[in-house]
């Protein structure tokens, strides 16, 4: 059966027929999109020196409450379009000089996104294929994937589950998250880095510290630096940027302080972590993030 007919591709499990309505992440059996663009912020070996081929994807089926591409994620801002402008878009980011192709939150679309680059992969397109996702899928659907990415950018959000429920409405983050990063880890292996500096292949797993949540950031980690030692690079981001006021959870309603990101820098060193980028206090700005306004789509 086509899963779209009866959705499974992330933990929430609707079962919805896509092609006729849409389960808890909006979307439809048609890809989204609210932007594309060379970025030059991602991680160094990333971007490099022209930029990453980032494809911003519409809709999410996490929708975290201090998500800050909230228009897009949340509100499903975007425009629908067929796999062939997908493929049109992604050779137009390689003609453009793009060092990858980075998909921006696809969990929802990988059927659609595996079918139109199973026809570019390895022929017109040369560039690697980069998985940016919040890690909240089943394993099925990064098993769809095998062949398909080269490079999986991955969040690990929470590992205290009370966590996931505040801020993202599911109770079983960590489980399925850590699943389904194990299952990128044995496609694409120890990560590598060609004499460019840039990665060719392999895993980063991105911790986003969020105010007040030190504890949660080192127990997370400690478990991915017992589990993959130095085959995978970890990302410790300072970035967050309280986009909306919520008055639910006053913490989220300001930035990391100095002090809270360098007990986790700290932590890491003590462990023995060398392979992980760390970011300066210029990330925590509202700049970086994308204007979505569909002009170029």
């Amino acid at each position: 059966m086509d899963i779209l007919e009866r959705c499974s591709l992330c933990p929430r499990n609707c079962f919805v027929n896509r092609y006729q309505e849409v389960g808890f992440c909006g979307a439809t059996d048609k890809i989204k999109i609210a932007h594309y663009s060379l970025h030059m912020w991602e991680e160094p070996v990333i971007s490099g020196d022209r930029g990453s081929g980032t494809i911003f994807f519409s809709n999410c089926n996490l929708k975290c409450i201090f998500c800050q591409n909230q228009k897009i994620s949340n509100g499903g801002y975007g425009r629908e379009i067929s796999n062939e402008k997908f493929q049109e878009i992604c050779l137009k980011l390689q003609e453009r000089g793009a060092l990858n192709i980075n998909l921006v939150t696809p969990t929802h679309y990988v059927p659609q996104i595996v079918s139109s680059l199973q026809k570019l992969k390895n022929k017109e397109l040369k560039i690697p294929v980069i998985y940016n996702t919040s890690s909240y899928e089943n394993v099925e659907t990064i098993q769809m994937l095998d062949k398909i990415v080269d490079v999986y950018l991955a969040d690990l959000k929470y590992f205290d589950s009370d966590l996931g429920i505040q801020y993202s409405h599911c109770n079983d983050y960590f489980k399925y998250a850590s699943l389904a990063i194990d299952e990128m880890y044995k496609q694409v292996g120890s990560f590598v880095i060609g004499d460019d500096d840039l990665l060719k292949r392999g895993l980063i797993v991105r911790v986003l510290i969020l105010p007040n949540h030190v504890d949660d950031a080192k127990r997370i980690i400690k478990y991915l630096y017992s589990k993959y030692k130095d085959h995978i690079i970890i990302s410790i981001m300072n970035q967050y940027t309280p986009i909306n006021k919520c008055d639910k959870f006053p913490n989220l309603n300001r930035r990391v302080a100095k002090d809270e990101y360098d007990e986790v820098i700290n932590y890491a060193l003590d462990l023995g972590i060398t392979n992980a980028f760390i970011q300066d206090g210029e990330s925590q700005s509202e700049s970086f993030i994308p204007e979505f306004d569909c002009s170029n789509i």
